[in-house]
């Protein structure tokens, strides 16, 4: 069993980015906060399988090359190989739970 409260980990940067609850040994997951004007960074994996769920705001999503006005409450899951990037256009943060599985940390493959 492993324990942790969101307080106890930090954004990667300071008030956005990803933050990471859990990290292993079979998958991760964490929160990502963008900023208005904030992107995620174009991307995909090669065996990882990625999950998101907008929990606030509104974000483009942009999934193989197709934008998607993503709404709170939407969910999205991608197959390795799929390119994803997401935009934040408005003027209030937004604000997504992710997982990945298997637990890769190393399968990315920017596209920036």
């Amino acid at each position: 069993m492993e324990y942790i409260n969101e307080r106890d980990r930090e954004f990667r940067n300071k008030t956005s980015g990803p933050k990471y609850i859990f990290r292993g040994p079979k998958l991760e997951w964490g929160i990502l906060v963008l900023n208005p004007s904030e992107k995620l960074g174009h991307h995909f994996h090669e065996k990882v399988e990625e999950t998101f769920f907008l929990e606030e705001g509104e974000a483009t999503m942009i999934i193989n090359g197709k934008e998607i006005q993503a709404q709170r409450g939407d969910a999205f899951r991608l197959d390795p190989g799929d390119t994803h990037d997401i935009e934040n256009r408005t003027k209030y943060a937004c604000r997504f739970i992710f997982i990945k599985c298997p637990y890769i940390p190393d399968d990315k493959k920017s596209l920036n």
